[in-house]
């Protein structure tokens, strides 16, 4: 994939064997597929799902949608002012609009996207024809390209299938955490036939089947490659921790020396060593991680 200057990728990312007691007793290999390195700004997955999209909006301004924490947000606020890109971000919550911006949303503006803020029924309904057209009028960006939220739409799905060819033949399982699935569409589609793409939701409520398959329909014309959701290590939702989950992503970063991101890339390998554990994977299989993000310093999730 070809992409402009300012947004140039580290490629492939890096691929190495992290030597963990625990899933060695186990007889299981683990990789980490450090995608957080693809580039400084646009981190891991959202390199690999943005840059189709800025490639189809083909020079016009862009609109999406997040969440007040949405690391989406960020990564298409930098990708406009990497590239001189007008952008506008659609923020969830009416309520936040009379408030300090936090972090991640203060380093949105910083980046120059223009926030517009809505209130969460029509944020709901932002799909609907009707409602998005409402929405892109009053945040004055009725000629801008639209990308989804979490960016995942067919383009980004394709953008993902590199992914999974960079990991042809060096794992049985390729796991990544999923938010919006496109991902996780993308990957399964570019790994061999012998291997089998594992998704580890970070939101309650089991809907990404019906999501990942649809976003495969849409980008390859039908379900591709072999995939499967590991569907209980959400945590309760988006954003939500427990004690053991942040204490397990404070041991394996004493362990590994990897900052380890709490909303996705803790979930996935805490999800991996408790189905490692469960004997879920055979001995002298090989399972590798994608991280797709890293830790924030500036407070943002």
């Amino acid at each position: 994939m070809t992409s402009p200057e300012p947004l140039a990728p580290r490629l492939p990312s890096p691929l190495h064997e992290v030597a963990d007691d625990r899933f060695a007793r186990r007889g299981v290999r683990l990789l980490l597929k450090r995608d957080d390195l693809l580039h400084p700004e646009l981190v891991g997955n959202k390199w690999r799902k943005l840059v189709p999209n800025i490639a189809a909006a083909d020079g016009r301004p862009l609109v999406t949608f997040g969440g007040a924490y949405s690391n989406h947000l960020r990564a298409t606020a930098a990708a406009g002012r990497l590239l001189g890109l007008p952008t506008t971000g659609v923020v969830r919550g009416q309520e936040l609009a009379g408030r300090p911006l936090n972090p991640s949303l203060a380093r949105c503006a910083a980046d120059g996207m223009r926030l517009h803020f809505v209130d969460r029924a029509a944020y709901r309904r932002k799909t609907e024809p009707d409602t998005l057209a409402a929405i892109l009028r009053a945040a004055g960006a009725e000629g801008a390209y639209v990308v989804p939220e979490g960016g995942s739409n067919a383009e980004a799905v394709r953008g993902c299938r590199a992914l999974g060819e960079e990991l042809r033949g060096h794992a049985d399982v390729v796991a990544v955490a999923c938010g919006t699935g496109g991902t996780l569409a993308g990957l399964a589609a570019g790994l061999s036939p012998a291997q089998r793409a594992l998704g580890v939701p970070v939101l309650a409520g089991g809907f990404l089947e019906g999501v990942v398959q649809a976003l495969q329909e849409r980008a390859f014309g039908a379900r591709s490659g072999t995939w499967s959701l590991a569907d209980r290590f959400h945590c309760g939702g988006y954003a939500r921790t427990t004690p053991e989950l942040l204490a397990f992503a404070q041991d394996f970063e004493q362990r590994h020396g990897l900052p380890v991101e709490r909303l996705y890339v803790a979930k996935l390998l805490y999800g991996l060593l408790t189905l490692a554990e469960e004997g879920a994977f055979a001995r002298g299989m090989t399972v590798a991680a994608v991280v797709t993000g890293r830790p924030d310093p500036g407070g943002g999730r």
